[in-house]
């Protein structure tokens, strides 16, 4: 005997239902993408807490999309003269450029924990200072990748000071000071780059600073 019990057909849905199962749809990929997002956010937000900690992580260098690793950038370039360590009173040959931009340095050790000794030589602690610091201190700076600034002002210049002052905001690694053995009153300097002009010109700062600060450029970039 054949059974005459045919396949039920699906029910259809009405109006009401169909609209609610839409908006269901959408509600459930929005979430999606909002918690795809709020990961991501997780994730950047660690890596750059984590970058303070570990200066080779990207995030803790120069992230700057003019920032370049052959060596070109804003400045003169000048030939290195090398990284070689003096003791304090040696003689070496002359620098290339004032403010130099590599060449002959001090070096003074520091202890497992980064604390800089009593009689502290090279490299300077970063900052700004008063009083002039020789090439031969500021050079293990450059080779750190850090930034000189320098102003030449014999009658005073305090607000060209205040100027410069204010540039330290822009980065890690920098260095402000006076400087007497160059003929501009403004001198911008990294390993191997130096850049003098004479007016305040702060776009022509922040570029490069952006530029030659931790830029792989520098032998020793990665250290604080």
């Amino acid at each position: 005997m054949v059974s005459e019990n045919k396949p039920k057909k699906a029910k259809r849905l009405t109006a009401t239902q169909a609209r609610a199962a839409r908006r269901s749809r959408r509600a459930t990929k929005r979430n999606w993408w909002k918690s795809l997002g709020f990961g991501l956010i997780i994730l950047v937000a660690l890596a750059f807490i984590i970058s303070l900690f570990l200066p080779g992580l990207p995030f803790a260098q120069n992230t700057s999309s003019t920032a370049t690793t052959d060596g070109d950038g804003p400045g003169t370039r000048y030939p290195t003269q090398g990284r070689d360590h003096i003791a304090e009173g040696d003689t070496h040959p002359v620098y290339n450029s004032y403010p130099a931009t590599s060449g002959w340095h001090y070096s003074t050790a520091m202890g497992d924990t980064f604390d800089y000794d009593e009689d502290l030589l090279a490299p300077a602690l970063w900052g700004v200072y008063e009083e002039e610091l020789s090439d031969e201190i500021l050079v293990h700076n450059l080779e750190h990748g850090g930034i000189r600034i320098h102003y030449n002002c014999p009658e005073g210049c305090p607000d060209l000071v205040d100027q410069l002052k204010a540039m330290t905001k822009l980065g890690r690694k920098i260095i402000i000071s006076p400087y007497s053995l160059m003929n501009s009153r403004i001198a911008l300097v990294a390993w191997n780059y130096l850049d003098t002009f004479d007016e305040f010109d702060e776009m022509r700062i922040r570029e490069f600073i952006a530029v030659h600060e931790s830029s792989p450029n520098a032998p020793e970039w990665q250290v604080p």
